[in-house]
């Protein structure tokens, strides 16, 4: 398996692909995505995700905290963002001025993987609500904090912890002793107690969304991932009805939620 953390050629496809085959025929099954609709990316890191809209002849921001993911970006997606179809901010969510940093609202709004790692998501979700044009959409792909690797634990320094399932749902104390018995780095630990603190689980992210007025349009719930696809070779697989429909236990099979909300 390749350390595709690493690879960012390989993991931007990833996302390109997994955006291109998944993600827009899941938007699409409930909104038609029309060449007038403004995009945006939370978290966009390398905007992998955003090539696909690109290709729509859409036009797309992409916000991201971390600079240098941002000019990662720009490179791999040097001939959108020289012609303008594709705009860069790298700024904390809470602090745009949506007029003046990203020139209005948007119709589509992304975030991919993100959500798990963004505190006090109840004023988050709310914030979003100000970001969308009347019949706009978010979406929503994340991994349920007790599914078997929602902690992230894939990307431990040991070999033996980053193949262990569901250690992360142990108390935070001994979790943070284990990642360190492994040989964690302080700066990747920390990102492991951030995520242990944020992480969210199927049934919180529903009344979140419902607490602020959001409707739900589209929900999938994946027992294998469709990243997985380009990450193992594995063919995307739902959850059947009947395990859908099981408060909590599903958040344990799950390991991938996709949402399409809107107000």
């Amino acid at each position: 398996m390749f350390d595709y953390h690493k690879d960012k050629q390989r993991y931007f496809d990833m996302q390109y692909l997994t955006a291109r085959d998944f993600i827009i025929p899941f938007i699409e099954s409930k909104r038609t995505i029309q060449k007038q609709d403004r995009v945006l990316e939370i978290g966009c890191a390398e905007a992998g995700v955003l090539k696909a809209f690109i290709e729509k002849e859409l036009t797309c921001y992409g916000i991201d905290l971390s600079p240098s993911r941002i000019e990662a970006a720009k490179h791999f997606q040097q001939e959108a963002f020289g012609l303008g179809k594709l705009k860069f901010l790298s700024k904390n969510i809470y602090d745009i001025q949506l007029k003046y940093d990203l020139d209005g609202p948007f119709d589509i709004i992304l975030l991919k993987d993100v959500i798990e790692h963004i505190p006090k998501q109840e004023n988050f979700i709310q914030q979003l609500a100000s970001f969308l044009n009347p019949g706009g959409v978010i979406f929503f792909g994340f991994p349920p904090w007790q599914m078997p690797f929602g902690g992230h634990q894939q990307m431990a320094k040991s070999k033996l912890l980053s193949k262990l399932p569901w250690f992360h749902l142990l108390p935070k104390s001994i979790y943070k002793k284990i990642l360190s018995w492994g040989g964690q780095d302080p700066i990747t630990l920390n990102e492991f107690m951030e995520i242990k603190d944020t992480g969210i689980s199927i049934e919180r992210f529903e009344r979140i969304v419902k607490q602020n007025q959001f409707q739900i349009l589209n929900r999938k719930l994946f027992f294998t991932n469709p990243i997985y696809k380009f990450k193992f070779n594995l063919e995307p697989k739902t959850v059947i009805p009947v395990l859908n429909a099981i408060p909590y236990l599903r958040n344990y099979y799950s390991t991938a939620a996709y949402y399409l909300i809107s107000k």
